[in-house]
């Protein structure tokens, strides 16, 4: 990749005539950038390295928000050629004495110097039409985010593509890009933690200490292919306080229906069928799962349903295929009365046979060729596994391309399709010249971008972004009560704020595979993507043994999102083979029980999210979050995120990671001296201390992946089948009421102090838009006197949404026969 560095190195503060804390102008007439730095919350400072030819972002992920710190509370210092500017425990200073400028955060109470510190003399370069950011590397800092990248969690080390890519069938270890872009680095150490965020859309690259030099030392460098630089530094004391503020920037994670916490079923062979129809092989599917007791919400509807009926047989996005599909809408309604919803596939492009590819091409719908002056053509995925035609990607930024795409949503949402799954995203264009149409009313229009039109400034992202407003706003507007679901395989920052749901991608089936997701999760849920899985079994790659299918269903049952979906190429045809839950008899009975476990921690797990949608706390988290003062979460193999994981407050979630294992090692985290450890919930149902490494039984046909409860806390949990989220305004597949709840507590031993724990959870009607939405608050509380266990409830249901059950039941853990008694009288 050509590199052409060029260091701004002669600079003049032009402050007075700035709104910023700092302005300064290089004075060199060859690199006339401007380098500014202002404080916009307590927390966040954001610099901008721009000149003329490198403008800022045309159309930045995160718009630029108000400024929310009181002036009053801003210390400033100067000197001719430096600053430091001081805001409660934050101190930021910036040195341009010598070359570009040079910026360090501290942080009170940081032992290790600064948490952020700018490399001397290589700060901020300009390189070509791009720039890059050099940083200071530390080897003993934890470095995640990045939205999703290859595992281990701790990305220290490596270098990165800041790009999205179509990676069918990836290494988990080692493939890059995989589909998300989203350049947010997270530095963490004990004492404290910094974020950097670019806003670009640009391709690019982070280099994490994966480049060292023997003047340079080692260090860190972002590298943005095109455009100037808007970066945010988030300081924070722990991770927790680094991902808040970044929600407050980027935006929160949506609210998802209720029912999307289930079980989801998908597979690229039922659609592609022509004999039997597709249809009756969906149908006949959704009836297996009932004969086999095994409860389902949905069915991720692949593209086989697109399949033009004669030659040549491509995916047409928005039409169906009538001899699979004779009749949509009564085919819905049939699938509705299953009790599953439909969330269908859709491409963002047209092959050229498209119906309606040339009527798309005269109103400029797709991208221009720089070269032709014509209709940008390139190949695209066309049929089955391998197959590709030309055609043309949807311009987003086009008014008519982004109307025509809305209209088509909107369409099938009319016809009964539930929601939508945005697919095929990563806009994997091969020439950065290709030009948009930037007459999208909803863009940015700025005088310094005008007459640059090419998608290597604006970024191939903003149309994974613009492709997710799209398709969210047909959906919001066809049925405005109902909170949309839009999934999304590939994401930026901005995406999210649109789409609700996303997921790792075609990623293939092994034991490794099963173990690096954990990695990838927790790192997707740093970076605000919170209601995001993995494909269970593996999408591609030969069909999971007995054991790994029941060891990573089991783990599935412990997630944010689980769904069973895939493509398993095979040389007889073109269409794959899909898993079944009931593939393997031997173990249906199992597979069934974890399912059904799942269902019943719906509850549990949807409070999870209500308070991601409110306060971006990811569901499943690093060991250490919460832990920081414990120094073993800080050394591998817990930095490498790959072997356990909180769910919540209150679940260490481990696993098995090979098969013939019949026990696991957990690390249960230490929080002070206080902490009353952990209750193993599989058989021998023991207390741990907390604070060591354990080593448990989890024979596959026994107990099980380990799940242990810290002491003290509690779970809510409901029926283990499907039930009818309490806002459904119709009930077509008779499903019972959400009328039972039950509280598992995990008290101390006996003979502990009469310490009160209390643990609150939310609840809300599953499905309304979030300005209707309602939520409510319910939390128990309950302490222990010689055998005895004192259990308080309480309801606040103030907001106007009631509950549909009545009545508490209260589990205790297995083999804990102590007596329970209600301090308020109330029946339990």
């Amino acid at each position: 990749m050509p590199q052409q560095e060029r260091v701004p190195s002669a600079w003049a503060e032009n402050t007075p005539n700035s709104d910023k804390l700092l302005q300064l102008d290089c004075t060199d007439s060859q690199l006339p950038f401007q380098f500014t730095l202002d404080a916009l919350r307590p927390n966040v400072f954001r610099t901008t390295f721009t000149s003329k030819t490198h403008p800022l972002p045309p159309h930045p992920s995160v718009p630029l928000p108000q400024k929310q710190v009181n002036p009053a509370t801003i210390n400033v210092s100067s000197t001719s050629t430096q600053k430091e500017i001081k805001i409660g425990p934050i101190t930021a200073t910036i040195d341009w004495t010598e070359s570009s400028p040079l910026v360090s955060v501290f942080l009170e109470g940081s032992k290790n110097g600064p948490l952020h510190e700018d490399l001397p003399n290589r700060s901020y370069v300009a390189d070509g039409e791009g720039i890059a950011h050099y940083s200071r590397y530390n080897r003993d800092t934890l470095y995640v985010g990045l939205g999703e990248k290859a595992a281990p969690m701790n990305l220290a080390g490596r270098k990165f593509e800041l790009s999205a890519t179509d990676s069918f069938g990836y290494d988990i270890y080692r493939t890059d890009p995989l589909y998300k872009n989203i350049p947010l680095l997270i530095n963490a150490t004990p004492s404290g933690c910094v974020a950097l965020f670019s806003t670009s859309h640009s391709r690019g690259s982070y280099s994490i200490g994966a480049e060292m030099d023997g003047m340079w030392g080692r260090y860190k460098v972002y590298r943005q292919d095109y455009g100037g630089l808007e970066e945010y530094i988030i300081v924070g004391k722990t991770l927790k306080d680094i991902v808040s503020t970044y929600a407050d920037l980027a935006g929160y994670p949506l609210l998802v229906p209720r029912w999307a916490f289930g079980y989801l079923s998908g597979g690229m062979k039922y659609s592609m069928l022509d004999d039997p129809p597709a249809s009756e092989a969906l149908l006949d599917l959704a009836r297996k799962m009932k004969e086999h007791d095994i409860p389902c919400s949905a069915y991720q509807m692949s593209s086989g349903y697109t399949v033009a009926e004669k030659p040549p047989k491509t995916r047409n996005v928005f039409t169906w295929n009538r001899h699979r599909f004779s009749d949509p809408e009564g085919f819905i309604k049939e699938y509705h009365k299953l009790g599953m919803r439909l969330i269908a596939n859709v491409k963002p492009y047209v092959i050229a046979s498209h119906p309606e590819y040339e009527k798309l091409k005269a109103a400029n719908a797709l991208f221009v060729d720089p070269h032709t002056k014509k209709t940008a053509v390139t190949r695209l995925w066309s049929a089955g596994g391998g197959e590709s035609a030309e055609g043309g990607h949807i311009d987003f930024t086009s008014a008519a391309g982004f109307k025509w795409w809305y209209d088509g949503v909107k369409k099938l949402r009319q016809q009964g399709i539930d929601c939508v799954w945005n697919d095929n995203n990563e806009y994997t264009v091969t020439d950065d010249g290709w030009i948009c149409a930037l007459d999208q009313p909803s863009l940015t229009s700025r005088d310094d971008v005008k007459g640059r039109p090419q998608i290597g400034l604006w970024g191939r992202s903003l149309h994974t972004e613009l492709h997710g407003k799209a398709s969210h706003d047909a959906l919001v507007d066809a049925d405005p009560d109902v909170r949309p679901f839009v999934l999304t395989r590939s994401a930026t920052a901005g995406t999210m704020r649109y789409a609700c749901s996303s997921w790792s991608g075609d990623n293939t089936t092994s034991w490794a595979s099963m173990r690096g997701a954990n990695a990838l999760g927790l790192n997707a849920g740093m970076s605000l993507l919170q209601c995001y899985g993995h494909d269970i079994g593996g999408f591609e790659g030969p069909q999971p043994s007995p054991e790994l299918l029941l060891r990573w269903v089991q783990l599935g049952t412990y997630s944010q999102r689980f769904a069973i979906n895939c493509f398993k190429t095979i040389n007889e045809n073109n269409i794959g083979d899909v898993i079944e839950p009931w593939m393997y008899p031997e173990i249906t009975h199992l597979v069934r029980k974890a399912i059904k476990r799942r269902y019943a921690l719906i509850p549990y797990i949807y409070s999870l999210m209500l308070v991601s949608h409110r306060t971006a706390l990811p569901p499943q988290r690093w060991t250490g979050w919460g832990y920081e003062t414990d120094p073993e979460v800080w050394t591998a193999p817990l930095t490498e995120g790959e072997t356990q994981y909180w769910l919540g407050n209150s679940l260490l979630i481990g696993g098995v990671y090979e098969p013939g294992a019949t026990q696991a090692r957990v690390y249960l985290p230490k929080a002070s001296d206080e902490d009353e450890g952990y209750i193993n919930l599989k058989a021998p149902y023991q207390y741990l201390e907390a604070g060591q490494w354990v080593t448990v039984d989890a024979e596959w046909h026994g107990a099980g992946i380990p799940v242990l409860a810290k002491v003290g806390t509690a779970i809510p949990v409901g029926r283990d089948i499907q039930v009818l989220s309490p806002g459904e305004k119709e009930n077509v597949a008779g499903l019972p009421l959400d009328d039972y709840r039950a509280v598992e507590i995990f008290p101390p031993r006996s003979g502990s102090s009469e310490k009160r724990y209390e643990t609150v959870w939310y609840e809300d009607d599953g499905v309304s838009a979030v300005a209707k939405n309602k939520i409510s608050k319910y939390s128990i509380a309950y302490s222990v006197k010689g055998s005895t266990i004192k259990v308080q409830f309480s309801r606040d249901e103030t907001s106007g949404y009631v509950a549909s059950w009545k009545t508490l039941v209260v589990v205790l853990p297995p083999g804990d026969a102590r007596a329970i008694s209600s301090v308020d009288g109330l029946e339990l």
